[in-house]
């Protein structure tokens, strides 16, 4: 059977060679005679895989050992309560709304201390990026013990095209649906943080990327243990058993970017795809995007027609012509394109050629 053009928010399209890898060392990992789900995580052969994972992440994203990696589960989610529990030490941060796992973020933050929303763009039904004028001025002010940031909305289809003027406030960020899709200027951070399902490997896998200097003097006594970021740290991820076979595909898919030619050439196919796309959209009397342009996410596309059984419509027929993935989040209903690094450009001609049929033969 012919592999579908796979659109998907996450689980999403991971590359086909990396696959095709994995399934011809499924039974028989480099000569151990077993496959990596079944190996010890305490086994040299196991800690090449993920010591070869880290090494390469680390190059592609410029990390010194200044930064601590580490492969942990749970899910972003998870870490809505760990950037807290490990950073929150006044008890206040400040935290931009600009989608719904933003507002999560802040909701759960507000567990632990005072987690101050300076800015969202709920108002407009987080068709945008907020402005970040009021953000700069209380980081300026001082007094924050961070500033957490949702960088691309994968439901709303928005990212950031310039990030906060923090100064001397860590910048946090939630980058789980652009990560690796573009560079990162790592200075400009304190931790990151993303779940691996939107475009780095499969879901169960999170990576999270601190400063050590920001977790030396470890997390609020009421952090419990697993989300110690210090701790993990200095386990190597393996305080508990991890996601072994996760961080196994994922450090495959951090090699394959990297051969690629790294997150410049990553950046350079998605801003292509995307450009396909919206153009696509603008050109149409049917279709409308829905996320303001100067706002627009160059990893997830969101549209619509405006009916939503036309949008379903779509996604029907788009399904059965074997593109995937295209029904927008259930929050929001219409059309959603996610377009992350493993979407090949072939896809995206085949759904803007699509759309343009559609909208003829309506």
């Amino acid at each position: 059977m012919a592999r579908v053009h796979n659109f998907s928010a996450g689980p999403a399209a991971l590359p086909e060679r990396v696959l095709r890898e994995c399934a011809d060392e499924l039974l028989d990992f480099r000569g151990t005679g077993m496959s990596v789900l079944e190996m010890s995580h305490r086994s040299a052969a196991y800690q090449a895989v993920i010591d070869d994972a880290e090494a390469t992440l680390r190059r592609l994203l410029g990390l010194d050992d200044d930064w601590a990696v580490l492969f942990l589960q749970g899910g972003a989610t998870l870490e809505f309560a760990g950037v807290p529990l490990n950073l929150m030490r006044s008890g206040t941060a400040g935290y931009v709304v600009s989608g719904h796992f933003a507002e999560k973020a802040a909701q759960e933050g507000a567990k632990y201390g005072d987690a101050r929303v300076l800015a969202s763009s709920a108002d407009e039904r987080f068709s945008r990026i907020p402005d970040l004028g009021p953000v700069n001025e209380a980081c300026a002010a001082g007094g924050l013990d961070y500033l957490h940031i949702c960088q691309n909305n994968t439901i709303f289809g928005t990212m950031y095209h310039e990030l906060p003027r923090t100064g001397d406030v860590p910048l946090v960020a939630d980058v789980s649906s652009c990560f690796l899709g573009l560079p990162i200027d790592v200075a400009r951070y304190g931790a990151i943080y993303a779940g691996a399902q939107k475009n780095a490997g499969p879901a169960g896998v999170t990576v999270v990327l601190v400063r050590r200097a920001l977790v030396a003097a470890g997390p609020l006594d009421v952090c419990p243990t697993y989300l110690d970021w210090r701790l993990e740290a200095a386990k190597g991820s393996m305080y508990n058993t991890p996601n072994t076979f996760g961080i196994y595909l994922c450090g495959k898919v951090f090699r394959w970017v990297e051969e690629q030619g790294g997150l410049a050439e990553m950046e350079r196919r998605n801003r292509e795809k995307a450009s396909l796309l919206y153009s696509t959209i603008d050109e149409s009397k049917l279709f409308h995007g829905t996320a303001q342009p100067e706002s627009r996410s160059i990893c997830n596309v969101t549209f619509t027609t405006g009916d939503p059984a036309l949008d379903k419509r779509f996604v029907s027929e788009a399904a059965d012509q074997g593109l995937v993935g295209l029904g927008g989040h259930r929050l929001v209903g219409g059309m959603r394109a996610s377009i992350y690094n493993a979407v090949r450009l072939e896809s995206v001609e085949a759904l803007a050629g699509l759309m343009r049929s559609f909208e003829r033969f309506l």
